[in-house]
């Protein structure tokens, strides 16, 4: 197929200058094949994209580049190369017969979400044949898993692009080796290796380790390793480095107490499953699927019965905790954000939290529903709280029109966490922000706590976010200990 040579060239200048830390950034990794910005959620990885792709078509090095984020941020994107850019991009999208037009257009820029990237592999492979195309990928933890048909299809595509970053805050999403396929997609292996299972076991966040010192020290060290070998093609700024100045975020565990017939559930539920415990064993680093099922059961009553039993019809333990909070924030002019990792809660919420007019996003709306919501959310100041799915909303959205999020209940996923508590604390806040976690005393919540604690840490080693000696002052392997406990089995 013959090449397609551009001649029309759009205007390169960006409209806003950058933060030094980002330009700093930009200049590490601009000259690279490939490079990964993994600057923390909030710390405006955006702009660093759109500044590093204008480089490259200043430069020469490409003349067209194709941005792969997920469904829900198309629009998001749209908004931000119109603040930053004087290119409009074009827009993959389901139909094949528009799609034509885009890969045959003269366009610089092409915004496509995962799905169409997979629907059009063959045809995105063609273009980068006919053209010198730079990828940008954003949330890359959305390729964690080499098995699957996207990360496959991203792998075969990577050869075809003349410059290759991906981008995300969470790199390591959950657990350490999420990292591995991202850094394959760059280097083909060169930096972690060609063998995928080989290095999940060597980085195993195991429940075996807790009274293993000598596999704690060997996992510690394999972690520590990580961040060394990929520094010289990866950028990443924290908030805790110093390089912007955010307002406090202030974490707070409240404890709640169980509605009667709702702790009968949730202990014949315990019981229930402790006796599979005990048949099967914990399950490990989180592949037992049958196990991790009936664990979250567990986590469903403890947040909503009714998620369980559709006759339930109580007023559950948390709901009288989550008013009070709200109307703290309320009587001080501020909204809120309400985490649930359930779509039905969302609903539910809805109907029980009329009182500050709220708005919600999961992710059976469709997309131009979750937008107009978070429209409203953003510019009516009558409406108070949005309640969200972090699956939904965790990612490539500014909220910081609220500083309180509210976690009802959370899902065994630490990017799940950490994603959604940084939709407002980020460039833009001026106020502190308040991360609330709502844990049932006495409960499956209460191991979700601690396992997430222990992921955020090995996640901040492996990153090369935190020292050796500040990991082990702060972590513990009792993770395993705590869910037996919780599941009275010692």
């Amino acid at each position: 197929m013959p090449r397609i040579t551009l001649r029309k060239q759009p205007r390169l200048d960006a409209k806003h200058e950058a933060f030094v830390y980002q330009t700093e950034a930009v200049q590490a990794i601009r000259d690279l094949e490939f490079a990964a910005i993994f600057h923390e959620q909030g710390l405006g990885k955006t702009k660093m994209a759109i500044d590093l792709m204008l480089y490259w078509f200043e430069k020469g090095m490409v003349d067209t580049v194709i941005l792969v984020v997920k469904k829900a941020l198309i629009r998001n994107w749209q908004i931000e190369l119109a603040v930053h850019t004087y290119i409009t991009p074009k827009v993959l999208t389901q139909s094949r017969r528009t799609n034509f037009y885009v890969f045959n257009s003269p366009a610089r820029v092409v915004l496509a979400h995962y799905e169409v990237l997979l629907s059009e592999k063959d045809r995105i492979g063609l273009f980068c044949r006919t053209r010198d195309v730079g990828v940008i990928i954003d949330e890359s933890a959305k390729m964690k898993n080499p098995e699957t048909a996207l990360t496959k299809a991203l792998f075969d595509l990577a050869p075809l692009f003349k410059r290759r970053v991906i981008m995300t805050g969470t790199p390591v999403a959950n657990r350490p080796h999420d990292i591995w396929a991202q850094i394959y997609f760059l280097d083909r292996g060169a930096s972690l290796g060609e063998d995928f299972a080989g290095f999940r076991r060597s980085v195993d966040l195991s429940n075996n380790l807790g009274r293993d010192e000598t596999a704690q020290d060997e996992f510690e060290e394999k972690l520590c390793g990580i961040w060394p070998r990929i520094s010289q093609f990866s950028v990443r700024e924290s908030k805790g480095s110093g390089v912007i100045v955010l307002p406090e975020k202030v974490i707070t565990s409240i404890t709640t107490e169980w509605e009667a017939r709702q702790l009968d559930m949730y202990q014949q539920m315990r019981n229930n499953l402790r006796a599979v415990v005990i048949r099967e064993g914990l399950p490990a680093e989180d592949r037992a699927e049958a196990i991790l099922k009936r664990l979250l059961r567990l986590v469903q009553i403890a947040s909503n019965p009714h998620l369980v039993d559709p006759a339930y019809r109580e007023e559950p333990g948390k709901l009288p905790y989550l008013r009070d909070v709200l109307t703290r924030v309320s009587v001080r002019g501020e909204k809120a954000i309400v985490w649930t990792f359930f779509t039905e809660n969302v609903d539910w919420l809805m109907k029980e939290l009329g009182t500050w007019n709220p708005r919600r996003v999961h992710g059976k709306l469709a997309i131009e529903a979750r937008n107009r919501a978070i429209e409203q959310f953003l510019a009516e100041s009558g409406v108070r709280v949005l309640i969200a799915t972090p699956g939904a909303a965790k990612e490539g959205l500014t909220l910081t029109v609220a500083n309180h999020v509210v976690f009802y209940d959370r899902s065994f996923s630490l990017d799940d966490y950490l994603q959604a508590q940084d939709r407002i604390h980020r460039i833009s806040q001026q106020r502190t922000c308040h991360v609330y976690n709502l844990l049932m005393e006495d409960s499956i919540d209460e191991w979700v706590d601690v396992l997430l604690h222990a992921k955020h840490l090995a996640a901040q080693l492996a990153q090369g976010d935190i020292s050796r000696d500040y990991y082990r002052s702060q972590m513990s392997y009792e993770f395993g200990d705590v869910l037996k406990r919780i599941l009275g089995l010692t």
